[in-house]
């Protein structure tokens, strides 16, 4: 069986922003040769698919600037220092839809970019979804679009929705509802 694994010789962190690192890793490499990596260090996020009371699931519209569009999304967001993924999913999905769930329930977790990043994100179902508030940072800036299960797939299948973490969490919920 060949050995893939590379051993970290040394790291140093290039850039250290408000909540991602970029680092830069000398390693040694499976056929003993020096390598360098470099990833980015992120603090994880939670991702939730929340089905409203009529069935319909709550996606969101953002302006998203890395890629100069707007874009369409389940609610999510990065954990805060000594988070859990789950209050990190309940907090979001009150922030961002205004809601609180009273049965949130692990679906999986993804790595959206394993070249370069370790980002982790859990998804999660959350039902029994009551009316609060929403309490949106001051630079977030969203539209809601309450969307039945089927068009929300066709709109995967027809290339409008793109985001990785939309994709798999409305293809569980597919899978676990039919």
């Amino acid at each position: 069986m060949k050995k893939l694994k590379e051993k970290e010789i040394s790291s140093k962190t290039v850039f250290k922003g408000k909540f991602l690192t970029v680092k830069q890793d000398s390693v040694l490499l499976p056929n003993g040769e020096i390598g360098t990596r470099e990833w980015i260090k992120h603090p994880g996020a939670a991702c939730c698919v929340p089905i409203l009371p009529n069935g319909d699931i709550v996606l969101i519209k953002q302006y998203r600037y890395s890629l100069k569009r707007e874009m369409i999304e389940l609610p999510a967001g990065k954990r805060n220092k000594n988070e859990s993924f789950e209050e990190c999913a309940r907090r979001e999905l009150e922030e961002e839809i205004g809601y609180k769930t009273n049965k949130l329930t692990f679906l999986t977790d993804i790595h959206p970019a394993i070249g370069f990043t370790n980002e982790k994100i859990n998804l999660y179902l959350a039902e029994g979804l009551v009316k609060t508030k929403m309490n949106l940072d001051k630079d977030e800036f969203l539209e809601l679009k309450p969307t039945k299960l089927h068009d929300a797939l066709k709109m995967v299948w027809e290339g409008t929705i793109t985001d990785v973490k939309t994709i798999i969490g409305l293809t569980w919920v597919q899978k676990r509802f039919g």
